[in-house]
């Protein structure tokens, strides 16, 4: 059974910094993709920051681009999201995902169109 579970989120005051966690169970791990996205009350999911395990290969947004830091660590099946610099506007929940992205030559997805497992979400707040 495919399994996704954040934690590390909480409540955090604005410039400061939070890492979120993603345990991945279930299926064989370099041979996907995880993505980070973040959905706020009454506004369509964004993605945030997506990797590719095979090799490592990282996507940001604009929006995260330059204070939010993705990273996994093979071994333990685990992907973190290192948000610094943090705003009250990157308060939501904050869900990792998955997806079949075997090899250097999958399309690593920006969106959340095509991500197959989805974890549970873990709230961020961000104070002013």
């Amino acid at each position: 059974e495919v399994q996704l579970v954040e934690s590390g989120g909480g409540l955090v005051q604005a410039g400061g910094s939070l890492r979120l966690s993603c345990a991945a169970s279930g299926f064989t791990f370099d041979d996907y993709a995880i993505g980070w996205f973040r959905q706020a009350p009454g506004k369509e999911r964004e993605g945030v920051s997506s990797i590719r395990n095979s090799d490592g290969m990282a996507y940001y947004p604009n929006s995260v681009k330059g204070r939010f830091t993705i990273s996994s660590d093979n071994a333990k099946n685990m992907v973190y999201l290192q948000m610094n610099n943090l705003k009250p506007e990157d308060t939501a929940v904050y869900y990792c995902a998955a997806y079949y992205c075997p090899g250097a030559g999958c399309y690593l997805r920006p969106n959340y169109s095509g991500y197959a497992y989805w974890g549970q979400g873990t709230q961020v707040t961000v104070s002013s």
